[in-house]
């Protein structure tokens, strides 16, 4: 089937934004494990305390995760453990 190249598509901002926060999770998550730590406690100690101590600066990690405001992490966090419990 051919597209409609006349077709005007919508530019959904959000689903870029969630896509970016995914992507430095899982960069940070990397990080963390190939330094021996439990990401899961790194993470929630910096989301909790605002402290990027908590991120281990390997591989750029504590950079890449500050590039993103730590609410946006959070919403994007409960928003896929809720829409995971639909299913």
């Amino acid at each position: 089937m051919k597209k409609d190249v006349t077709e005007t598509m919508a530019f959904k901002s959000d689903d870029l934004r969630r896509d970016n926060i995914r992507h430095i999770l899982r960069i940070v998550d990397e990080a963390l494990k190939e330094r021996g730590y439990n990401s899961v406690n790194q993470l929630a100690g910096y989301l909790i305390s605002n402290d990027p101590a908590y991120i281990s600066s390997h591989n750029n990690a504590r950079s890449i995760i500050q590039s993103v405001e730590r609410y946006e992490i959070i919403e994007e966090m409960v928003r896929t453990y809720l829409e995971d419990l639909k299913q």
